[in-house]
């Protein structure tokens, strides 16, 4: 009687065992302590908790509209990194030097065959690896794919010399939540030139180049193939011209020219000059269209549509169109903005590589270049 009588404790609660009432009062505790719990985990979590394929898009499109919504994300974080940016970035200075200097050999190690390589890998870095790979699907995820697609996509994005795939994509996103704002990282408000090139002699200290990391690429940060892609950078490099230079030489044989001197115009044409154009010509993408052309939508920045942009950055010169929509795979609204990259990626969609491809145009019918949202930052459609 004394043992039935006697307290005990079950999960942090005592109770009198034997009694009927306490024994009912124990279910009732327990019940509400269950309704409790199923309540927790039924309230919405931070969107930082959700890492699906049904919220990516959404939580890519917040990411990119944080610099016009105040309350959306912890601002002082944002404007702490962005103002961070105080730190001379000897190596890019030293990269983009070494470029054009080894340029400049150019005129005298000229051959057609140099001049072929350094066009076909051109498109190759600069269309397929930048555009396509860096551009829209990694930053906005513009379609999606298999991932060792992903994986090629962003080695051949680095060839280009732009560095590292992380880098790249945080600055980038930056840059649509801020644009010609106070921290974008490249606004022609701040100079042409500066839009164009004097940015990069600029970067974070090491500690807030992490933070600049995982506030603005989180996803890529997590993929631990992007990252060991990112840290190739560099090395990938020397092994592309190592293999440029051993196709020169055996050219040489083939075609009884001296091989030494092809297997020069190889790396001078296919890294050094190739490199440099593809470099400026994704920097006047920063500069030149944000400074001259016509607009088709009215957004808060000053993005514009060049046509000798789009030209010789495979669609990217349609520049409004993108800011104004900018998980929309193709750059090109109206019938003369033709747009190279989309046509490798409905190419790539055929083929079975591509998927989930963003675009209003082939859902709406038509684009209605009215339609687009007032702040020109979030793409209010979802496909």
């Amino acid at each position: 009687m004394a043992a039935a009588n006697s307290a005990a404790h079950y999960k942090g609660t005592t109770v009198s065992v034997g009694t009927k009432s306490s024994v009912q009062k124990l279910k009732a505790r327990r019940a509400k302590n269950d309704k409790k719990k199923a309540a927790h985990l039924a309230e919405p979590k931070h969107p930082k908790s959700h890492v699906t394929a049904e919220t990516h898009a959404a939580k890519l499109e917040s990411l990119l509209s944080d610099g016009q919504h105040a309350g959306k994300v912890n601002q002082s974080e944002t404007n702490k990194a962005a103002d961070e940016r105080t730190a001379i970035n000897y190596a890019s200075i030293i990269w983009i030097v070494l470029l054009h200097v080894g340029a400049l050999a150019a005129p005298f190690y000229f051959t057609w065959e140099g001049l072929g390589l350094m066009l076909f890998m051109h498109w190759v870095t600069g269309c397929v690896g930048v555009t396509l790979g860096f551009h829209r699907l990694l930053t906005h995820s513009s379609f999606q794919t298999w991932k060792p697609v992903r994986y090629f996509l962003a080695t051949v994005g680095g060839f280009a010399g732009e560095g590292d795939v992380i880098e790249w994509v945080a600055n980038h996103r930056q840059h649509h939540a801020h644009s010609d704002q106070e921290h974008d990282p490249h606004s022609p408000r701040d100079g042409s030139w500066w839009s164009h090139m004097w940015w990069l002699c600029w970067t974070f200290p090491s500690e807030a180049q992490v933070r600049h990391h995982k506030r603005w690429a989180p996803d890529l940060v997590k993929d631990r193939g992007m990252v060991w892609v990112g840290r190739m950078f560099l090395p990938s490099q020397f092994i592309l011209g190592g293999l440029f230079m051993a196709a020169g030489y055996g050219v040489g044989l083939l075609t009884k020219t001296d091989p030494w001197f092809m297997a020069t115009s190889f790396v001078v044409w296919g890294v050094f000059v190739r490199m440099v154009a593809v470099l400026h010509t994704t920097w006047f993408v920063n500069s030149a269209s944000h400074i001259w052309g016509y607009r088709n939508y009215e957004t808060t920045d000053d993005s514009k549509n060049n046509w000798w942009v789009a030209i010789i950055a495979y669609g990217e010169g349609w520049h409004n169109n993108h800011h104004a929509w900018p998980r929309m795979a193709p750059h090109g609204h109206r019938w003369w903005e033709f747009d190279v990259t989309f046509r490798i990626i409905r190419l790539m969609q055929w083929t079975g590589l591509a998927w989930n491809v963003v675009d209003y145009k082939r859902k709406s019918e038509k684009v209605d270049l009215k339609a687009a949202p007032a702040d020109g930052k979030v793409d209010k459609v979802t496909v």
